[in-house]
């Protein structure tokens, strides 16, 4: 594929295939097969219009290029069940850790750190749980894991991580930072060297100075309620959670509470949008609108918040087999992803079950087409959409 046009790649991560679509015609131009990616690690922005993605069946790093003649561009031996995935801001040094997978509980403490100029790869251990990571650049760079029960930042130099011998090796972090044990979500904005992490107090902070990590102060939530996910905006230097609040009872998902929740990392300024209730997750950060879904049993709902603090609300068809009263929002039920690049004002999502996309403008809320797969997207798959010079890579956190 030659064109510079946005591209839209598919993971239905159940059914083992990855699909490469134009946008906004939806036409398939290419399709991998074979390839159960980690849904939960998501798929990370490469300088190019590449991305980084884990096959959590092979046990592999992907570089995947929609660009170039080869979608595959490299495979890279990782340790899975993949959890979280993240780069340095260069994209060229990647961290990716181990979480539950298929388990009741947490059981490995393997990570794998890549060096994507070399070819150089370690595994190394660190500590059972299911650690967030990011990959703080400036000299050499740092892999901070953010870990649960108990709560801390673990600070590893990525050139010791990478130097480690063979055996996965047990690590010890050169720093500590305590963290509350609910973390859940992370950020990190290159351009200032800072990382956050989303808990139940609020989103914490600290900078890299030289090889430490200084702990600065909590932003708030300003709301009775949390964020589970947080990304940066690379448009315009901002913070985006989804505060969920109400019940902690998974079985009243109708009734929980969401807002969106922005937050100016220039001006200190943070500011509240209303969602309407049911589940809603994560986000996606078009050219000129952020895009949320919310599933509801009284029926699903795209929405696009404009800067103006106006959300736009257009109806989705209904899933078979989506979440219902008296059950939960997880467990045995189609979901909904969703996809946008901030280089253009396209906004992908998927209809769990059915095989579809809709794809839209991020503008007028219109459906330009609606593409069915070759598979049913179980769990609502995985998205990306990029363009080869959108800055996405600006967030290096696997999304």
């Amino acid at each position: 594929m030659t064109t510079a046009a946005p591209v839209l790649l598919v993971s239905d991560h159940v059914a083992g295939s990855v699909h490469v679509l134009t946008v906004p015609d939806g036409t398939v131009t290419g399709r991998l097969t074979g390839r159960h990616l980690s849904e939960h690690a998501g798929f990370l922005a490469l300088p190019g219009g590449r991305v980084a993605c884990v096959d959590d069946r092979r046990g592999e790093l992907l570089i995947l290029d929609p660009y170039g003649g080869e979608l595959v561009e490299r495979a890279v031996p990782v340790a899975v069940p993949a959890e979280h995935l993240a780069c340095d801001p260069a994209g060229r040094r990647l961290a990716v850790t181990t979480g539950l997978g298929k388990n009741a509980e947490p059981w490995s403490d393997l990570l794998t750190v890549v060096d994507l100029a070399t070819d150089e790869t370690a595994r190394v251990r660190t500590r059972v749980g299911e650690p967030g990571v990011t990959v703080l650049g400036g000299g050499d760079p740092l892999v901070v894991l953010r870990h649960r029960e108990p709560g801390a930042l673990a600070a590893h130099r990525f050139a010791d991580l990478l130097a480690a011998p063979p055996g996965c090796p047990v690590v010890t972090p050169h720093e500590l930072l305590p963290l509350p044990g609910d973390g859940h979500g992370d950020a990190q904005a290159p351009g200032s060297g800072h990382l956050f992490v989303a808990t139940g107090e609020g989103v914490h902070r600290a900078r890299r100075k030289d090889d430490t990590l200084l702990a600065e102060a909590v932003i708030p939530w300003g709301a009775p309620a949390r964020g589970w996910y947080l990304r940066l905006d690379t448009r315009r230097a901002a913070l985006w959670s989804t505060l969920r609040g109400g019940a902690s009872d998974p079985l009243r998902w109708p009734q929980w509470t969401n807002q969106a929740w922005r937050h100016d990392l220039e001006t200190g300024r943070t500011s509240l949008t209303e969602l309407g209730p049911g589940l809603v997750f994560r986000l996606a950060l078009t050219r000129s609108r952020t895009a949320f879904t919310r599933i509801h049993p009284d029926g699903d709902e795209l929405l696009l918040l404009g800067d103006d603090g106006i959300v736009r609300r257009s109806s989705l068809p209904a899933m078979d087999g989506a979440p219902r009263r008296g059950g939960t929002p997880w467990e045995g039920v189609q979901r909904r992803a969703v996809a946008a690049s901030p280089g253009s004002d396209w906004v992908a999502v998927t209809r769990g079950g059915h095989g579809e996309v809709h794809i839209v403008d991020a503008r007028t809320g219109h459906e330009a087409a609606r593409p069915r797969l070759s598979t049913p997207l179980h769990h609502g798959g995985h998205m990306a959409l990029r363009s080869r010079t959108d800055g996405a890579e600006g967030d290096p956190v696997g999304r």
